[in-house]
């Protein structure tokens, strides 16, 4: 077998035949149809690519010397030309040129002078140059004749690669989702700043897997990684000429390729896998945030680099009557064609690839709602979801909806096929509006109980609920107590960009501040937040950085700061705001009864039966009719019965735990809570309490209780009962 990671070396020998511009060109072979992409067989590589509308398809290859070659694919079979190269290895950049019409009055935007990349690339190398030779037009004439300059001088280039790879023992952790805790973050941010990692590995996929960075993660108690958008992007040239960069990554242009800008080495698919089968030896799943919803040739004044000039009208929705136009669910200038069938393939087959190929776990789907426009409305019955519901590899992994988008009727929450999970925009919502003061108690309860009002009716559980109250979107922990106001300056747009009503307080004082009565209900305020968060039921996602206190200076948009705005300053890492994380994350996974599979009964206890959720008055009376609907600010305690929980072991064995009381007090006076008895008959004993984050945590709790308590202003207590 030749070397895999051999190149092309094109002999005089081995060259016939004339293309324009080039004296001789390898032979092709016919070669197969499928799979799409460039296939390297461990002699020579397979090329396949789908254009309904091409007439001719050229691939350029780039050897050794620099010089392109190129020559046609010789077969067609259906949609797909095809043709297999002898003595092609990996390594070897290539991209294509496509013949066909142009008339992007009809949605036709082929032409030849542009050099695309393979919409199946497992590797693209370089980025985009940008030149007025990457665009179908010239800028001081958009409705003027074609501009034919050759773009190759200025692409990234498609690169073949090598399917072999020592996965050694890698196994799936598979962690149930009634035992996930997600933990959000980006590849280059979480290290780019760290001193445990050695400075040439910092912002790379190379510096996730290093030892110091899995340490930290594993030890923090989370199960999942959830990596920003690792799909190759591009740099936006609008962001570029104000010196700002595209740090989120949501411009994706390859739905194969790892973004190579995140690697350490030459190698950013071997490095990728390197990374996931680290995460994977430490009991860690790897989600990947995919944005399969638009891409980044943006619209019809957008540049040409791969899915425009192979085949406009089959990718992209055009309008109708306006053929030269986009229709725009994402707020990026287009939107993918999901009623066209290669198009779903092309998801799906990327889809099975990071699954098979790249052994991730589980994805979260950019604006979500998008995927299931087949026409204008969002089709909760969409050939999408058909596809995901029946495949034997996809629907088998970890799917998170990001229900909604910008177009009408887009926000979904709630609306998504029982096979998925969703991001809850209403959890957010609603813990952020009680933490502030100014939030509904019935809301409150309903999402702290897993949501059954969005998720019950069609089957789903509680693990539906993806529970956040931050996320990259908006303000990190810190920055919501200490803020009332975006400040987005640094982002070049007048502090015009990013969402104004942030549901945020700033505990009295906008931004930082020395007064020590302000930083310490701050501190409290993010532990609150927390601890609603890991004891709610659903499945919690905590932002990458919010337990230690990361802020990004009050920018809630900093989508385009790949600076120390957005990086984790570890430096500054608060330890007390970290441990106290970590006591929530272990008695969350010691304590079923915060990790229901199952719905609550909702009954109330009644004579000599408990039920298995009580809400209580801070009276000591449950909570029933008007009382859910006081506009009087006051607490509230729930009881979680942990001898009524509905769900049995993997052994069929009832799960029983203790009792556990929390008692939350929003209001900025303290309150006397009058204790209702624990159903298992145990003393209450206070093993948790914001206001005095040290409590119960010498010895796992303090001592008993007496019958009545004080919750302490902005506070929450956990009361913790065992059972004989």
């Amino acid at each position: 077998m030749r070397n895999p990671r051999t190149r092309l070396r094109i002999e005089p020998s081995a060259r016939r035949g004339t293309t324009p511009g080039v004296d001789d060109q390898p032979q092709l072979w016919p070669g197969e149809p499928a799979p799409l992409g460039a296939t390297f067989d461990g002699t020579g590589t397979n090329f396949a690519i789908f254009s309904d509308v091409a007439e001719r398809i050229e691939l350029c290859l780039f050897p050794d010397d620099g010089a392109e070659v190129r020559v046609d694919l010789p077969e067609r079979t259906g949609r797909v030309w095809h043709g297999y190269l002898p003595g092609v290895g990996a390594g070897t950049p290539y991209g294509y040129r496509v013949h066909g019409p142009y008339a992007p009055d009809k949605g036709l935007r082929c032409h030849p002078s542009k050099l695309l990349l393979d919409p199946y690339a497992r590797r693209i190398d370089g980025d985009v140059e940008w030149n007025e030779a990457c665009y179908t037009y010239r800028f001081d004439a958009p409705d003027g004749p074609v501009n034919d300059d050759d773009s190759a001088p200025f692409m990234p280039r498609s690169v073949v690669t090598t399917p072999y790879f020592e996965w050694a023992d890698d196994r799936a952790p598979r962690t149930p989702w009634v035992d996930t805790v997600v933990y959000e973050t980006h590849v280059k941010g979480l290290t780019q700043l760290s001193p445990d990692v050695p400075e040439a590995l910092r912002g790379t996929y190379a510096g996730v897997a290093h030892p110091s960075t899995i340490d930290y993660l594993a030890g923090l108690g989370i199960t999942a990684v959830e990596l920003m958008p690792v799909h190759a992007f591009i740099q936006d040239h609008s962001l570029l000429e104000k010196g700002l960069s595209n740090y989120w990554g949501y411009n994706s242009i390859g739905f194969f390729a790892p973004h190579s800008a995140y690697a350490a080495t030459p190698d950013p698919v071997t490095e990728f896998k390197t990374m996931v089968r680290a995460l994977h030896e430490a009991g860690l799943e790897v989600i990947l945030d995919v944005v399969y919803n638009h891409t980044a040739e943006g619209n019809h004044l957008g540049p040409t680099l791969s899915f425009k000039g192979i085949d406009n009208q089959a990718y992209y929705r055009l309008v109708a009557d306006e053929q030269q136009h986009y229709f725009d669910y994402t707020g990026t200038g287009n939107s993918m064609n999901m009623r066209h069938p290669n198009v779903l393939q092309l998801i799906m087959d990327s889809l099975r690839y990071w699954v098979t190929e790249m052994h991730v776990d589980g994805f979260r789907f950019d604006l979500a709602a998008t995927l299931a426009r087949e026409l204008h409305e969002v089709d909760r019955l969409s050939a999408f979801f058909d596809l995901i519901q029946q495949d034997p590899v996809i629907s088998r992994v970890k799917l998170i909806a990001e229900p909604w988008d910008l177009g009408e009727g887009g926000y979904q929450v709630g609306n998504f096929p029982p096979l998925w999970s969703e991001w809850n925009g209403r959890y957010r919502d609603a813990i952020r509006d009680f933490w502030r003061g100014e939030g509904s108690i019935a809301e409150f309860a309903e999402r702290f109980a897993g949501s059954s009002d969005l998720y019950s009716s069609d089957g789903r559980s509680p693990l539906a609920s993806v529970n956040f109250i931050t996320a990259h979107d908006g303000f990190t922990l810190r920055d919501l107590v200490s803020y009332n106001d975006r400040h987005n300056e640094a982002n070049g747009e007048e502090n015009r960009d990013g969402e104004s009503h942030n549901r945020s307080w700033n505990c009295g004082v906008e931004g930082p501040t020395d007064d020590a009565d302000v930083i310490a209900l701050r501190a409290r305020q993010q532990r609150n937040l927390l601890t609603t968060l890991l004891l709610s039921q659903g499945v919690p996602m905590l932002l990458g950085g919010d337990e230690f206190g990361r802020t990004q200076g009050g920018n809630n948009n900093a989508y385009c700061q790949d600076d120390e705005i957005s990086w984790y300053d570890w430096s500054a890492f608060d330890e007390a705001l970290a441990a106290f994380t970590r006591r929530l994350l272990e008695l969350r996974a010691a304590h079923p009864v915060f990790r229901r599979r199952h719905w609550f009964s909702g009954k109330l206890a009644d004579e000599g039966v408990r039920a298995d959720i009580e809400w209580w008055g801070p009276n000591g009376e449950q909570m029933v009719d008007d009382a859910w609907h006081t506009e009087e600010p006051c607490g509230v305690a729930v009881l979680l019965n942990g001898g009524a929980i509905s769900s049995r072991d993997r052994r069929g064995e009832p799960i029983v735990d203790d009792d556990f009381l929390v008692l939350l007090n929003g209001y900025w006076d303290p309150a006397e809570f009058t204790l209702p008895s624990s159903p298992g008959g145990g003393a209450w004993t206070v093993v948790l309490d914001t206001h005095e984050p040290e409590t119960g945590e010498a010895d796992g709790e303090d001592a008993g209780v007496p019958a009545t308590i004080t919750v302490e202003g902005r506070s929450i207590v956990v009361l913790h009962a065992p059972r004989p």
